[in-house]
């Protein structure tokens, strides 16, 4: 299936995204992470589609042909959550299946966690639950040493294009899609707003800058769950998935998966959909 031809532009707050839309039924929404897009679930939306799902799968504010701008702040939570409410809006959907991947898997928990009545069934890969001590552990802080160096304004651009994007291809390890994330990242703005992710995560508020707009409490989850996590993956390690459990007060099934990368819906595309269709039609 060519996404291109199942993809639609939807104006969220003002701004147009690009979203595939296909397939009825049952609404699946993907989330993919960084630095990809919608491309990213390539073989993800036909399966779905052709189990009797609607699929979509939107490229994310910053990634892809979505809107980048190059400030941190579009990039606060608050912000990213309300880009999602109004894609629902939008495709006038009450309720969804939510599966994310990495920055779509944090945010999933969020969502997940502040509106249940939104959430019918939860697949997180790769991010365990943000409550999870296992993120504070020491080894899994080891992991994610470019967390700090993304917030590096500046810096961090320069450094990961430096020599043909040699740092950038050293963190990759060429997993994933990784030409493709080059010709995305060399547009203008494209590293910056990806990269704006992390800041708007963990950067603290400029005190001149105005407070952020209220969420709502997130508390444990309450749809049924399934964590996956792939045994190759460099930046993550199994226990802050493994054990993220305790935050979920429903079903919760964890699966590991082995011979695969961080992206493990390209290395292992037809084990990932036979996980995906077994938990979604429960």
């Amino acid at each position: 299936m060519d996404l291109r031809l199942v993809t639609k532009p939807v104006t969220l707050n003002g701004e147009r995204f690009p979203v595939v839309d296909v397939g009825e039924g049952t609404p699946v929404l993907l989330l993919h992470g960084f630095p990809d897009s919608r491309f990213l679930w390539r073989h993800q939306v036909p399966a779905l589609a052709d189990a009797g799902f609607r699929v979509i799968a939107p490229d994310l504010r910053g990634f892809g042909d979505a809107p980048r701008p190059s400030a941190v702040r579009p990039y606060r939570r608050p912000y990213l959550v309300a880009d999602i409410l109004a894609l629902l809006a939008a495709l006038e959907l009450d309720r969804v299946h939510l599966v994310g991947h990495d920055w779509g898997a944090s945010l999933s928990w969020r969502l997940a966690g502040s509106y249940p009545e939104r959430i019918d069934r939860l697949v997180v890969l790769s991010v365990g639950a943000p409550a999870n001590p296992e993120w504070e552990s020491i080894a899994q802080r080891e992991k994610s040493w470019y967390f700090d160096f993304f917030l590096k304004q500046g810096l961090a651009e320069a450094a990961l294009m430096a020599d043909d994007w040699k740092l950038f291809r050293a963190w990759s390890r060429g997993q994933g899609d990784e030409e493709r994330y080059l010709r995305d990242l060399a547009r203008p703005g494209a590293l910056t707003a990806g990269l704006n992710w992390y800041r708007g995560a963990f950067m603290p508020l400029d005190p001149a800058e105005a407070p952020l707009p209220p969420l709502p409490h997130w508390d444990r989850v309450k749809s049924p769950t399934l964590g996956v996590w792939s045994d190759g993956d460099p930046f993550l390690l199994e226990p802050q998935v493994a054990r993220s459990g305790p935050w979920v007060e429903a079903e919760w099934r964890y699966e590991r998966v082995t011979h695969a990368g961080h992206w493990l819906m390209l290395d292992q595309p037809d084990l990932l959909n036979r996980l995906l269709l077994a938990f979604l039609r429960r």
